[in-house]
């Protein structure tokens, strides 16, 4: 059966009253053990997160604090997998764990993200060897439905981050794709990837969220419900945990230069395609390996060096851009292609990635209240402007400035300031070294603001 859960009202009513000896199986004293057991192994962590939007390449950046857990004397640490996404970076991991009247800080490093759970890694860095107290998780229990459990977590800032407990149940269990424990709706923050404890006092998992398909959620994803992942589930990156995330560079990483979409049900439907699922190129970039292969819009990806392509998502986009990224540039590889319904082979060999919006270099002026940076080649592809457009890009506008002031905002191109045409972040820099020496009482900006160019009369106070 697709789903064993309270769906069915009447299933619902007899599963509770069934099973009436789980409504009294918390007594006080049992959670007061659980929260003995587990609340120093349980942790506030502290961590910084920058989105970048690729169409201007401003970023927005906002700090953050989530649950984590001890899962090892040495300080391995276990927290939520929202920690690492696609298109958002985190980083300046801290973790607090108290220690009786104590509370230490120590600084943490992330892990490679596991692909079958989500779930994220850190290790904690420390001079000095650690023996700190740690969740120890039972194996090979499983829940049953209506099952009352206790969860040990955190309360909010206001609260002081104090530890708490709370009970909930099993509310379904879900057969395919693997099965899954739901809990009850209203999981907060403070308790996403708290332990899970059985009315036996075992650590049967941990509670969270699967990631929703625009966040990259795989094929075991079932968004949205608060879940318990079981032990089963990510013991094993536990008992050999994953490597340090690397940071890799343009130079590393390797492209191939479309943009793509999957090739749904009903757009197979439309074009006759009797087999669904592909990925469409959508957009080619110019003198790009994709471009040099013959690549053109419309072609359909069926293979990847043989392996078939069935993405029928937009989740499942990630897997194939993760793959040519991991891959290493001068890689040959073979792509299956359906054109017009003839099936042919190309051969690409793939390049370096080019700088992108999230890495590219930028410059500050306060004196006019610009953050700017160079123009990558994906915001030229999004922003739909040509080779000829020279300049550099607005990333920020600082509150109050003159740019402020004069009504300038992110994505505006700015292609001359002053007499000085600007053709990239050099030409700005002089530009506004000559400002410096001149200091004008006015200063004109000659820039683009989508299909339009014009002038922003700025007023700066030297």
């Amino acid at each position: 059966m697709w789903i064993k859960s309270l769906l069915k009202m009447t299933c619902l009513t007899l599963a509770f009253f069934a099973t009436a000896a789980y409504a009294k199986s918390f007594e006080p004293a049992t959670l007061q053990q659980a929260y003995e057991q587990l609340h120093e192994a349980v942790c506030v962590l502290t961590f910084t997160q920058e989105a970048t939007d690729p169409r201007s390449g401003e970023q927005e950046r906002q700090d953050g604090t989530a649950v984590a857990l001890v899962v090892s004397p040495e300080g391995l640490l276990m927290s939520n997998g929202h920690l690492q996404l696609e298109n958002i970076r985190s980083f300046n991991f801290r973790v607090r764990i108290n220690r009786g009247d104590e509370q230490l800080e120590f600084p943490a490093v992330m892990l490679d993200k596991p692909e079958d759970v989500n779930l994220s890694f850190l290790r904690i860095q420390s001079d000095e060897p650690l023996n700190l107290p740690f969740v120890r998780f039972a194996r090979g229990s499983a829940l049953r439905l209506g099952e009352p459990v206790a969860l040990v977590g955190i309360m909010g800032e206001a609260m002081g981050f104090h530890r708490s407990v709370r009970v909930d149940r099993i509310t379904a269990i879900l057969d395919t794709p693997r099965t899954t424990d739901c809990l009850t709706e209203g999981l907060r923050l403070g308790f996403v990837t708290s332990p899970v404890l059985n009315t036996r006092g075992e650590v049967v998992g941990v509670a969270g969220f699967e990631l929703d398909p625009d966040e990259g959620g795989g094929m075991f994803a079932r968004a949205g419900h608060p879940l318990v992942f079981q032990t089963e589930m990510f013991i094993h990156h536990v008992d050999r945990p994953p490597d340090e995330s690397p940071v890799a560079s343009p130079a590393e990483e390797a492209w191939l230069g479309v943009f793509t979409q999957p090739l749904k049900k009903e757009y197979a439907e439309y074009w006759g395609i009797a087999e669904p699922g592909g990925l469409i190129v959508s957009t080619v970039m110019p003198d790009s390996p994709a471009a040099r292969a013959g690549l053109v819009p419309g072609d359909i990806i069926r293979s990847v060096d043989g392996a078939p392509v069935r993405a029928l998502l937009d989740r499942e986009v990630y897997a194939f851009t993760k793959m040519i990224r991991e891959s290493k540039p001068q890689t040959i590889t073979k792509l299956g292609i359906l054109r017009e319904g003839a099936e042919i082979l190309l051969q690409a060999t793939l390049g370096q990635r080019p700088r992108s919006a999230r890495d590219a270099e930028e410059v500050t002026d306060e004196t006019l209240g610009l953050v700017v940076r160079e123009i990558t080649r994906d915001v030229r592809i999004l922003l739909n402007l040509g080779e000829e457009v020279e300049g550099v890009i607005v990333r920020r506008i600082i509150s109050g400035s003159p740019a402020h002031v004069a009504g300038m905002r992110p994505g505006i191109i700015i292609m001359g300031l002053g007499d000085q045409p600007v053709i990239g972040l050099d030409d700005f820099e002089t530009a506004v070294a000559r400002l410096q020496e001149s200091r004008p009482t006015e200063v004109s900006v000659f820039a683009r603001v989508g299909a339009q160019t014009g002038f922003f009369r700025l007023m700066p106070r030297w």
